[in-house]
Order: C-alpha cells, then structure tokens, then sequence
C-alpha cells in the first residue's frame, strides 16, 4: 500500500522536531523551509536520511539537491513511494 503525503509530512515533521528541539510543532509547516527552522546542511540530511529511512525509501542523491521546502521534499518522496 502506498504511503501518502500526509504520512510523509508526518514523519518529516517528527524529525524535523528530533533533530531541532528549539523548534514549536506548530512552525513546522508544509510550504516553511527546513533553512527558516534554523536547519544547517547536517540538520536537513540528517532529517531528510532520517525520514527516508523510516519510511524505507530508496532515492537516488542527487534527488535530493536543490528541494527548497518541504512541499518539494514530500512531493519527491512521494514520487518515489508511489513508484514502489
């Protein structure tokens, strides 16, 4: 069974919250920037890896580059869901 778009937020934003205690569930939002959280490169990979691996996803690195919100992230980790 797929896995949708909720579930994805869901867990980013569970790890997003893990890996930035500092930050109010609330700020955590579908078009927010994990950047505008306060998140370095080693938070957002860390966050990002994180999630994929909870979600048991497979995506190719460079994917990964360039996503500028979570919008963009959850939309590509559902691409690969859906594929799966």
């Amino acid at each position: 069974m797929p896995i949708d778009k909720e579930k994805i937020f869901a867990v980013l934003k569970e790890n997003t919250l893990r890996t930035l205690p500092d930050v109010v569930p609330n700020d955590v939002t579908i078009d927010g920037s994990l950047t505008d959280l306060g998140a370095n490169s080693i938070d957002r990979v860390e966050i990002v890896m994180n999630s994929l691996q909870e979600l048991q996803l497979k995506i190719p690195v460079p994917e990964l580059h360039g996503l500028k919100n979570v919008r963009a992230v959850v939309d590509l980790f559902y691409r690969y869901a859906a594929a799966q």
